[in-house]
This record gives structure tokens, sequence and C-alpha cells, in this order.
């Protein structure tokens, strides 16, 4: 048993069920990153967690789970080819720490698969590009700080 005395659902908006975010292309930037342990334990993977920006998903999340450290030498090169497509597009392509990654406007490829719990569809992220389809720079970029600083995407 748990005390629940302290809480009155009158004053809680109740939350709602979100549908997976329809296939297509959206605006995003990355807002959270950290490495988790796989389940295995053999390996860990970086988890990015992504905002949607504009339009009706506006401020939706998405997530994208790189199995950068794994026994599975394909894992590790396909989560390997990911992130470099996710550097290309906001523009840092020798990040030293995934924080620079955050912060900087892309445009995410979102498709729908169903799950194999309890196969119901959900939104998985199939590819990034530069936001408005720009061509990817030659030259590594920092990413711009944050402290202080207005958002790149609010400029």
């Amino acid at each position: 048993m748990a005390s629940l005395s302290n809480f009155d659902a009158s004053q809680v908006d109740p939350s709602v069920a979100l549908d997976p975010i329809p296939a297509g292309k959206y605006p995003a930037i990355i807002t959270d990153s950290e490495f988790k342990p796989t389940k295995s334990g053999a390996g860990r993977y970086l988890q990015l967690t992504l905002q949607v920006l504009d339009g009706e998903h506006r401020g939706r999340l998405l997530w994208a789970r790189l199995n950068l450290e794994n026994p599975n030498a394909t894992t590790v090169k396909i989560a390997r080819g990911e992130l470099s497509a996710i550097c290309r597009a906001v523009g840092v392509l020798q990040p030293r720490d995934s924080v620079e990654l955050h912060n900087i406007p892309l445009e995410v490829s979102v498709g729908l698969k169903r799950r194999d719990d309890n196969g119901e569809f959900t939104s998985v992220l199939k590819g990034y590009a530069r936001r408005g389809g720009a061509a990817v720079a030659a030259q590594p970029q920092a990413a711009p700080s944050t402290s202080g600083s207005v958002p790149p995407w609010k400029r």
C-alpha cells in the first residue's frame, strides 16, 4: 500500500495516449543525449532525444538509440553510420562530446514500425538531413554555445 494523501486528481490534467507521429519529414533538434547500458550488459548505446520543432506535432519527442559499443561488429557499423548521418546533418563532423550535437536544427525522416510486444505501430527515425536540404559543410563546425545564447532556430 502507498499513501496518496497529497494527490488531488481534480488539480492535475489527465495524461492522454499519444498516437505515433505519421511517417514524413520533420524539423527537429537533439535536446538530450546519454550513454546507457544495453539490456544484455555487453555494451552501451548512445540515446539521443529529439524534439519536433514545427507543425502539428511540435514538441513531440523521438529517440535514436545508437549501439556504438557492442560485441556485434555489424551492429556497431550500423550505429556509426547513423551517427555519421546525424553529424553531417548538424554540421559537426568531429564531435568530442554528444552535447555538441544539441540544439542544432536538422530534418528527420520518420517511419512507422509495428512493435513486437503489442503489435501497435510506433514512430521510428529512418534518416537525417540538413534542415532545408542544404548540402553538408565540408569543414567541421563547433556547435553553438547554449549558455545564455538564443538557440539557432529562433534567430
